[in-house]
């Protein structure tokens, strides 16, 4: 029932303020409904809903994953310039270099909002042709 319906992210803050900030200033994307404990910012063809919570930054696993589509390196730069630090987690299956984790033909990047909610952005090769629809 649920695989034709679009999801969305949904994460816990706690302070609106902070988090107009950060995700409409930093991140740069647009709230399409701004409310006074919620916010939803469009990204792509879907949404992140930020809501304040006094439960916010509890969650210690990925929060919310980005594609970036071709365009990791310039997304670093941009956030790094923008006082973004990027998390360095050692992985064996993984280099480290220049703030990305590449593994393979995989490029990743991990970064925490104020609330300490992990965003991930990862710029991952384009499906074999054939392979996409086979599945």
């Amino acid at each position: 029932m649920l695989s034709h319906k679009i999801s969305s992210a949904i994460l816990a803050v706690s302070d609106m303020d902070r988090a107009r900030a950060f995700y409409g200033g930093i991140l740069g994307l647009a709230a399409v409904e701004d409310g006074s404990d919620v916010a939803v910012y469009r990204t792509g063809s879907t949404h992140l809903v930020v809501y304040r919570s006094e439960e916010a930054g509890t969650n210690r696993a990925n929060a919310v994953i980005f594609d970036a589509a071709g365009e990791i390196e310039a997304i670093v730069a941009d956030l790094s310039d923008k006082g973004i630090l990027f998390e360095h987690y050692e992985m064996a299956s993984a280099t480290y270099r220049d703030g990305i984790h590449h593994a393979g033909d995989m490029k990743l990047v991990w970064f925490k909002d104020p609330d300490g909610n992990i965003l991930h952005i990862n710029d991952m090769p384009a499906p074999v042709a054939g392979i996409a629809e086979a599945g």
